[in-house]
């Protein structure tokens, strides 16, 4: 072993990343506070996208990281199989009491992705506890975004994330994306047209017989993708079909969890409860890995049946409520409490919503959507060149001291909730520079 190796950038295969492109000018952050990373060259970098989505508190918050700090010196680890640690416990009853109604267990996990594989086999194994084992199939939607593991890329539909793995799951079907240019370009909020394509469930229901369809799962916001968000109504009737035909509906709630829409979760928002809802990103802001999985009791119960020695769910991780994660969650709690965050997000919304509305008309924009603080910039691709003009945007914002992130030719952006309206503004002249000096 060469312990004496330099640090070339060579060993970490970095993901979701242009690994070569990359390496050759590595942008490195080596610090944060705030609103802002520090690079390792010493320039301060607006975030305009929360991390990843998930530090919705901002970076460096004090009261989270004393209470990392404290946890780690008390209790750094526990096992969560048929041991425990309080702090588990007491964030779980935090979560449950933050959730709509009904939601009233959580089944922690250490991402979004593994909270994607967890609704999903719970989803399965509640029909089988019921005597209904013959539903199997699981329904996703195109442009879906539930992680990268093998159960999320079959529900999943963004093209890139499933065809180089090969079959995936079988039995997985997927309803048609939201998406509707020709009729929502520059929506403001909820689009006014699309919401019958919910109705598309129902052909997938005589299609494969409603008694063979588990779950429905999609995201009340579809963030990953590009910020694709639901026409009035469609949630509504997904609920009422999913009812109607005894089918579980899932949201993926990890981006729009803990206050990115300026309220507690997506179901909030839009006044739809589902049965599940997958979570991660914000329950810690960001600081240690975690996810949980919200379910209603009616689940939870139904396999707390047989001896009461006996397990009930043979699912679990080694990192399952762990107690840095604990502790870190229930800090972040306690901060977007404390500072009003997610009413903070539904005031901020307007004024972020008019400065991405006034990049309309500027060269290569195509469509800019938004709803709560999270807002999408969708650009002309460059012909046979697919997602360049994008990434050229990226790094011409990050030199101009703004983190912004991409997908496909799409600009997405989601601050942190501490924003201030001078901050949103910066981005704004950030990204209309940018925009104005693209080819």
């Amino acid at each position: 072993m060469n312990v004496q190796s330099p640090n070339d950038l060579r060993a970490f295969w970095m993901p979701f990343t242009a690994n070569r492109q990359f390496k050759q000018n590595p942008r490195m952050f080596v610090a944060a506070k705030d609103m802002h990373y520090t690079t390792a060259d010493g320039r301060e970098v607006l975030d305009g996208t929360a991390g990843l989505w998930c530090c919705n508190a901002g970076h460096a918050r004090p009261r989270i990281v004393e209470a990392v700090q404290a946890q780690v010196a008390e209790l750094d680890y526990a096992p969560a199989f048929q041991m425990g640690h309080p702090k588990a416990f007491e964030l779980a009853n935090r979560l449950v009491d933050m959730a709509p109604e009904g939601m009233d267990h959580v089944f922690y996990t250490n991402s979004g992705s593994e909270s994607v594989e967890t609704a999903l086999k719970i989803a399965l194994a509640y029909h089988r506890a019921r005597g209904e084992g013959q539903r199997t199939r699981l329904i996703g939607r195109e442009r879906g975004y539930h992680g990268v593991n093998f159960g999320g890329i079959s529900v999943g539909g963004i093209v890139n994330n499933r065809k180089f793995f090969g079959s995936l799951l079988a039995g997985v079907d997927h309803l048609p994306h939201t998406h509707l240019p020709e009729k929502n370009s520059y929506s403001r909020g909820e689009p006014e047209h699309g919401a019958e394509l919910a109705d598309d469930l129902e052909r997938l229901v005589a299609l494969h017989g409603p008694e063979t369809i588990a779950a429905v799962i999609v995201e009340p916001m579809a963030g990953s993708t590009g910020v694709i968000l639901p026409p009035k109504g469609y949630l509504e009737k997904l609920r009422a079909i999913t009812r109607k035909h005894g089918i579980l509906l899932i949201f993926d709630e990890v981006i729009t969890g803990f206050g990115r829409l300026g309220a507690p979760f997506g179901a909030d928002y839009f006044g739809v409860t589902p049965d599940m809802m997958t979570t991660a990103k914000g329950i810690t802001n960001g600081v240690v890995p975690m996810g949980a999985v919200f379910c209603s009791g009616a689940i939870h119960d139904a396999f707390m049946q047989g001896p009461e020695n006996a397990i009930e769910l043979f699912h679990g991780y080694t990192y399952s409520g762990n107690p840095l994660a604990a502790a870190a969650g229930l800090a972040t709690l306690e901060t977007y409490r404390e500072e009003g965050l997610f009413d903070r997000a539904a005031e901020l919304a307007p004024y972020f919503e008019d400065m991405l509305h006034g990049l309309k008309g500027l060269p290569h924009v195509m469509d800019i959507r938004n709803l709560g603080l999270v807002g999408a910039v969708e650009l002309e691709p460059v012909a046979g060149a697919p997602t360049k003009r994008a990434f050229e945007a990226f790094l011409a914002a990050y030199e101009e001291g703004v983190l912004i992130r991409t997908t496909g030719d799409i600009i997405a952006l989601s601050p942190p909730l501490i924003i201030e309206k001078g901050q949103i503004d910066r981005i704004g002249e950030v990204l209309s520079k940018v925009l104005r000096a693209l080819p």
